[in-house]
């Protein structure tokens, strides 16, 4: 009964925003910086789930122009400076311990759209192996399993292959990017069974990544793709 305490007096828990202790000990988010997180409001793009200005328009500017296979998806916050650092933290200073609470923050604001969704599965959006190597984990694998122990979905992550390291992403347009990533992704073991899936991935930017793995996974008999995401880019 004791071992808790001792863990958290030797490992306290590490807010994902500022990095300090979180206070008080069972809050896993300073409340102070709760505040500081730029949280998706409405309107949003009723495919990629953008924030948009206009409450008349449907869909965003990215939206508009490339075509989307996936069947619509939701993220929690804007990607901003404070996201953009927090990603950073979990992905290159081995701070996964932030996805316990962007996976719970994430089934307390969606989880009725999760239940919609009627997805069978969740599928974290794979990384190369040599990038699992070199980090020792994949964060959105850790965060479909944050998500999956809340809402009792089960994680199925062998659906998905990551076949080739791609070039950096950054400087591409969309266009570029899903050529970039076009034979990246693979179909992994499909279960007969499951028709409806759930992608989960740390970052939604262009979109390029979900809408490559949906191709993927629709070109191997799934009929229907979702997405969650922690972070997403503003749309127009």
């Amino acid at each position: 009964m004791y071992l808790p305490f001792f863990i958290d007096l030797l490992f306290p828990r590490r807010c994902p925003v500022c990095d300090g202790i979180v206070m008080p000990k069972n809050k896993l988010i300073c409340q102070k910086c709760m505040n500081r997180l730029s949280f998706v409001k409405d309107p949003v793009c009723k495919k990629c789930g953008k924030e948009i200005i206009s409450e008349q328009a449907e869909y965003c500017l990215d939206c508009v122009r490339h075509k989307r296979t996936f069947e619509y998806g939701r993220a929690l916050i804007n990607y901003d400076e404070n996201a953009g650092r927090s990603m950073a933290k979990i992905k290159y200073k081995n701070k996964r311990e932030y996805l316990d609470f962007y996976g719970d923050a994430i089934c307390a604001r969606y989880e009725k759209l999760i239940r919609r969704m009627e997805a069978e599965v969740l599928v974290p959006v794979p990384v190369h192996p040599s990038r699992r190597r070199e980090r020792g984990f994949n964060q959105a694998e850790i965060l479909a399993r944050r998500i999956g122990e809340q809402l009792e979905i089960p994680v199925c992550p062998q659906m998905l292959v990551r076949n080739k390291k791609t070039m950096p992403q950054k400087g591409l347009d969309p266009s570029g990017r899903l050529k970039n990533l076009e034979e990246a992704f693979g179909a992994g073991e499909i279960l007969p069974q499951v028709k409806g899936v759930i992608l989960v991935d740390d970052i939604y930017t262009t979109g390029s990544t979900i809408e490559a793995c949906t191709r993927a996974l629709k070109k191997a008999g799934v009929k229907n793709v979702y997405f969650l995401a922690i972070c997403i880019g503003r749309g127009q």
